[in-house]
């Protein structure tokens, strides 16, 4: 197969790789208003370019043809006439779907269209979806949505029978592998065994490639549930996953939480180490809410993470006890073989559906700590607490 290439597509789709046949569709809609509707929903697994074919989209449509400048006002998310809302916390807000809404209604004040990208869509609470269904019954005839989710399945069925689906494809290793290498210099070797960890999510093989802590970390906690015997190890296990994910969290959002901070701060005229006057203090609070709600979701994500590296695991596991050694965890070839020549493949699903119970349990508020002290014992007794 030939290798996806970033060059193959005019600006602004020369962003978007890997996914040429819905570029096709994508840029066929833009062309021919037969082919166009108000409403798509883009899915797509975690790192396959959801987000960027959006935004290529919106550029698309808004921008004049050949207007280079327009398309990088799109592309930047500094255009007028788009508003792309990403929650940064852990679902979206009624709040915010009804701000989307209701810029919906505008007409387009320099573009062809006024257009409406959603991503994360598959974290809005029901409630919060009923809020959309009407401005995607009823759009305004300049108005475009686009949704972003892993699945359209994650949506409600009133949602789903309003949109246009366009399904993303799943990279290979082998292609990830190359795109990374040839965007952060890493070693191909390195670059591969990224891809295949992240199991093609390009951001993560991206980090993974570029941060030798990171790949560590994630190998020191593979081996530590291989080892987990007891309650004891469970626990102790349980809460070193949590702090690392902390830790993590809170060094990518604490530059930026400061930053935010002062930037508040010199808009309300408080000088630099100057006391909040009680005038402003609601808004200082306010910021630190949202700090703290972005910081949550942080921490979920990482450790959802974990979560699907361990997944990755166990399916190494299975897959032995079936006889394929298609491995993701090569490099844990010799304790997987002995792991899956010592458990039974019924052990092994039970581990896998904890698993899974687990990551439910977490978007359900579950406290991690507990969460995973309960998934760890299912992986140390074979049988679920």
């Amino acid at each position: 197969m030939e290798s996806p290439s970033l060059d193959t597509a005019p600006a602004p789709w020369s962003e978007v790789w890997g996914q040429p046949d819905a570029v096709a569709t994508l840029r066929e809609a833009v062309d021919d208003p037969s082919a166009m509707t108000h409403a798509w929903l883009i899915t797509g697994p975690p790192g396959s370019g959801r987000s960027t074919l959006a935004h290529a989209f919106a550029a698309a449509l808004i921008a004049e043809p050949g207007d280079a400048h327009a398309q990088r006002q799109v592309l930047a998310g500094t255009h007028p006439d788009l508003t792309a809302l990403r929650t940064e916390g852990v679902i979206i807000s009624i709040k915010d779907a009804r701000a989307l809404v209701e810029r919906s209604y505008f007409s387009p004040s320099l573009g062809r269209f006024r257009v409406i990208i959603m991503e994360d869509a598959d974290r809005m609470a029901e409630r919060t979806s009923n809020v959309l269904l009407k401005a995607l019954e009823e759009p305004p005839e300049r108005t475009v949505w686009i949704l972003c989710a892993p699945s359209d399945a994650d949506l409600l069925p009133t949602i789903r029978s309003r949109v246009r689906t366009l399904r993303l494809r799943e990279p290979d290793v082998a292609d990830v592998a190359r795109l990374i290498s040839a965007r952060t210099g890493a070693d191909p070797e390195i670059a591969e065994r990224s891809a295949r960890h992240a199991q093609r999510h390009i951001g993560m093989a991206q980090r993974l490639a570029t941060d030798e802590a990171a790949r560590d970390r994630r190998d020191r906690t593979l081996r530590a549930v291989l080892a987990v015997r007891g309650v004891g190890d469970a626990v102790e296990v349980a809460g070193r996953i949590v702090q690392a994910a902390t830790e993590d969290a809170t060094s990518l959002t604490a530059e930026r939480d400061e930053a935010e901070r002062a930037s508040l701060l010199r808009t309300l005229g408080v000088p630099e180490g100057g006391p909040v006057p009680p005038a402003v203090r609601s808004q200082v609070t306010a910021l630190q809410d949202e700090q703290k709600r972005r910081a949550t979701r942080s921490l979920r994500d990482g450790i959802d993470r974990v979560l699907t590296d361990l997944e990755s695991m166990f399916r190494d596991v299975v897959m032995l006890q079936f006889g394929r050694d298609d491995l993701i965890n090569r490099e844990m070839d010799a304790d997987l073989r002995h792991l899956a020549g010592t458990w039974s493949p019924e052990r092994t699903l039970v581990v896998l559906d904890a698993i899974g119970r687990t990551r439910e349990n977490l978007e359900m508020n579950a406290a991690p700590p507990l969460a995973l002290e309960s998934m760890l014992i299912t992986v140390a007794s074979g049988r679920t607490p």
